[in-house]
């Protein structure tokens, strides 16, 4: 990052007390591969009854694309509801002062499996998903509120809008859809969407009018290279909030991934100019909020080990402080919000270190821009209930 136009300096300010009562966790994903048809259902099982046999196997069924964007089968393998989830974040108040009180579930790529190796309706899945969600104990023994609910839909297909009024009914939460669009041209770097462009193509874009007309929120999850679809989306519907989900993904941006991707220290700057150009434009776009989620993600490079790559709190400051200046600097803290992406990363950073690394970067803008990225943007974007803090 030599060409860098911040030059981050961290305050060491790591405390929330007297700024809010509670953080908003923008994003986390919740699941139990026993008693949910999720994708990864099948394999899940096997490694909840052998886990010696799961991890020496993991290297040998999974492509080298998921592997290293997840790191270990544990992380997928096993339930996280609510709670797992508040067993990760109870050294929170610790660190900063004050806990997580709220989350926002984000879809979490539910499939169901059918015999016929038939692709089942994923409009009907969503839907699914959502009502396993409200069948959840949020807000009691210690774990924390659900907020909102982001579903998985799909434009393109002739049931959305059918799909978004059944997700009303299945929720009095739901605020929106997420679609993975991430498609990338190294061939060893995980795909989540099924084609390249599919945020600017025509089915997309004339099936989102169905969504925009529901007042609804959307959320993008797409790598660096792919920030102008979201550009694009931005200008055609500019009265519909549109949130990047993981600060655009900069995919080997901190290392090697892939075949080549951040293989080099020139590559990883030019991985980085790139990100910084597109995410100056983008800002530009008032309906676009970024969610500072996925800061510890494998995919961007931190390292190939199963467990803690990143170090702790003060290494991953350093490592993130160049992205938090420039997202603040072009976006305002009104249009920032914090997400764990948990469990996804979970192997490489605790839910403490990640806040308390984020509170060190955004500290040095003071107590309001810290309120806003913690809990009043999430507040407000997804229309949370009750959430004085």
């Amino acid at each position: 990052m030599s060409d860098s136009d911040e030059v981050w300096q961290g305050t060491g300010m790591t405390s929330l007390e007297g700024v809010l009562t509670g953080i908003v966790d923008a994003h986390v994903q919740h699941w139990n591969p026993r008693r949910t048809p999720w994708a990864a259902t099948r394999a899940s099982r096997l490694y909840g009854f052998v886990p010696t046999l799961g991890d020496r196997v993991f290297p040998l069924v999974v492509s080298r694309a998921d592997r290293e964007y997840i790191l270990t089968p544990r992380t997928v393998a096993r339930a996280y509801e609510p709670r797992q989830y508040a067993t990760d974040a109870a050294l929170v108040p610790t660190v900063v002062g004050v806990p997580i009180d709220t989350v926002v579930h984000v879809e979490s790529h539910w499939r169901r499996e059918v015999a016929d190796a038939a692709e089942p309706p994923v409009d009907s899945t969503a839907v699914e998903e959502t009502r396993y969600l409200e069948s959840l104990p949020f807000g009691q023994a210690g774990t924390p509120r659900l907020g909102a609910v982001i579903s998985h839909g799909d434009p393109r297909t002739r049931t959305f809008a059918t799909m978004l009024d059944e997700q009303f009914a299945a929720s009095p939460r739901f605020r929106g859809i997420r679609i993975v669009a991430s498609r990338h041209p190294d061939p060893r770097v995980r795909d989540g969407g099924d084609t390249d462009n599919l945020l600017s193509s025509t089915a997309f874009l004339e099936g989102f009018a169905e969504l925009a007309s529901r007042d609804l929120v959307f959320e993008a999850s797409v790598y660096s290279h792919q920030l102008y679809d979201v550009i694009l989306l931005a200008r055609e519907y500019p009265d519909t909030t549109i949130v990047l989900d993981h600060f655009g993904i900069p995919a080997g941006v901190f290392g090697p991934v892939g075949v080549r991707t951040g293989a080099t220290a020139a590559a990883r700057a030019d991985i980085w100019r790139l990100w910084r150009e597109r995410m100056t434009t983008l800002a530009n776009h008032r309906n676009v909020v970024v969610k500072l989620s996925g800061l510890a993600m494998p995919i961007l490079g931190y390292g190939h080990e199963r467990w803690g790559n990143i170090g702790g709190q003060a290494t991953l400051a350093e490592m993130i402080g160049p992205f938090v200046e420039h997202i603040v600097t072009h976006f305002g803290s009104d249009r920032i919000m914090f997400g764990s992406n948990y469990p996804i990363d979970r192997p490489n950073a605790a839910v403490d270190v990640l806040v308390g690394a984020l509170v060190d970067c955004v500290s040095q803008w003071g107590s309001e821009a810290l309120r806003k990225i913690f809990r009043d943007t999430a507040v407000r974007v997804y229309a949370i209930d009750d959430a004085a803090g």
